[in-house]
């Protein structure tokens, strides 16, 4: 399959992606592709005698034209960090060592996403991260929670691996408000729903075990259940959440270990399932005995009116996880998140919860527990600044870039964008960096190869940011249009 990458053009794709912003600075460009290989090199990414991309690969994934990938191998070349034998094509030196590493273990699609947040982005907009600022009430809730709570946190002995239990109640105040009763012994409060998507592998995934997810999906969870040692199995999504028949197909012939979905607010499409199409996945979950994660993470822009959970339709026996976090509506600097599972489900995952991190920060937890009580407020105030940020970008978009074509999402905070003549959006990701945007190419986010003319256009930046990314966007693809790839004097070096 497409998605493994057995291919010389997916491995080149695959090592673009994590060249990162290569491109970036002064100087000609077989130079900057040089010391960025050197990087990886040093880094881990590229191991010793690892086999490198084709010339002609590498210069088509990376938008540039084939003297540039030769001008960088062969300086490579020059300073012994590369060899090169007839029949065996080019590979990284065995006598390379790493520099000492933490014991991050390079890879995945996700990585030069986050490594973004790591660098920081300078004067590039990246599209990687949908970055929520804090709103109102969130800074005066901070001041007053500290004021009023400090003296009280600071007597706690600061272990609560299931989570404040103030924090406990209101989530599952909150869920009991959706239609999900709840209590609070369902509750596991984590850093982030990264953190539960994490623990919700570790619980149910191990190496051959099977994931059935939708197509496309978030890249970072993606990873995570790669980590894990599943096999993906996909379903499309339709414009009322991920399909359903397909799903009892799958579930019919090869019973998967867990199914990972997005019902509010999918990211990237920005579909909310139908109430309907709940019904039918809790329906089957119990059928087939198989646990359901469902991930309530991309919200922001928002329907009048959302379905309950997937758990409230949840029959006896179906075993439902759901998780949310304050981040994408109240603030993205708040790392708080949680997850409401079967009272004996959530224990098992508040042990791992404890050996991890013992618990997370108690002042931060009092926070939240405030900003989910006044929830439907927030929720308002973001999906109304949400709601004009995206009539900026589509009004731009439809002046400057005409013939892309795009569904107007129920809520999130991305448009996802699908290029004309099945334009490969891996190419025009690299032609975007250079003029300064960090675009996320479809091929990261559908693991199958059925989305690679698309990707995912945040609308979370304020309005002068919107205006700037859609010119730099506009000329990223006049380019590609006009010229193709980046042309660029690479001189033979002699060695």
């Amino acid at each position: 399959m497409r998605w493994k990458m057995d291919s010389f053009a997916d491995g080149a794709h695959r090592l673009a992606a994590q060249l990162g912003r290569w491109s970036d600075g002064d100087g000609p460009l077989y130079r900057k592709l040089a010391d960025a290989l050197r990087r990886a090199v040093a880094d881990g990414v590229l191991a010793a005698g690892e086999r490198l991309p084709s010339e002609r690969a590498l210069a088509a994934a990376l938008a540039v034209s084939r003297t540039t990938v030769v001008a960088a191998y062969d300086e490579l070349r020059a300073a012994g960090l590369l060899r090169s034998r007839q029949g065996s094509g080019t590979r990284v030196s065995g006598h390379t060592r790493p520099a000492p590493t933490d014991g991050y273990a390079p890879g995945g699609s996700a990585r030069a996403l986050y490594q973004r947040l790591i660098d920081g982005p300078g004067d590039l907009v990246s599209l990687a991260c949908v970055t929520t600022e804090a709103i109102p009430p969130v800074p005066d809730i901070i001041r007053e929670t500290a004021d009023r709570r400090l003296a009280e946190l600071l007597a706690e002995t600061g272990y609560h691996p299931r989570g404040l239990p103030e924090l406990r109640e209101a989530v599952a105040d909150h869920y009991t408000g959706l239609g999900l009763p709840t209590s609070p012994d369902q509750i596991v409060v984590t850093t982030g729903v990264q953190q539960a998507v994490a623990f919700v592998c570790d619980l149910y995934l191990y190496r051959g075990s099977a994931a059935l997810i939708e197509s496309p999906s978030f890249a970072g969870c993606l990873d995570s259940l790669r980590a894990a040692g599943a096999d993906l199995l996909t379903v499309p999504v339709d414009e009322e959440g991920a399909d359903v028949a397909r799903m009892r197909r799958i579930m019919r012939e090869r019973r998967p270990d867990l199914v990972y979905l997005m019902p509010t607010y999918h990211n990237p499409t920005g579909v909310l399932m139908s109430a309907a199409r709940r019904r039918q996945v809790a329906e089957l979950a119990a059928e087939y005995g198989v646990p359901v994660f469902e991930d309530g993470a991309y919200t922001g822009l928002r329907a009048p009116r959302e379905p309950p959970p997937i758990a409230a339709f949840a029959p006896p026996g179906a075993e439902v996880i759901t998780a949310a976090s304050v981040g994408k509506t109240a603030w993205a600097g708040l790392r708080i998140g949680w997850l409401r599972a079967p009272a004996a489900t959530a224990e098992r995952i508040s042990r791992r919860k404890a050996i991890t991190d013992l618990g997370s920060p108690l002042l931060d937890q009092a926070v939240a527990a405030r900003l989910v009580r006044c929830w439907p407020q927030l929720a308002a105030a973001r999906s109304a600044l949400l709601a004009e940020r995206m009539a900026v970008l589509e009004e731009r978009l439809r002046e400057r870039l005409p013939e892309w074509c795009w569904r107007r999402p129920d809520g999130g905070a991305a448009l996802w964008v699908r290029l004309p003549d099945g334009t490969d959006a891996r190419v025009f990701a690299q032609v975007a960096l250079r003029h300064g945007v960090e675009v996320v190419p479809g091929s990261v986010m559908a693991p199958c190869g059925d989305h690679d003319s698309s990707f995912r256009l945040t609308f979370s930046h304020p309005v002068d940011t919107i205006a700037v990314l859609v010119d730099r966007l506009a000329r990223a693809w006049e380019d590609l249009r006009r010229h193709g790839p980046v042309e660029d004097y690479a001189p033979r070096v002699v060695v």
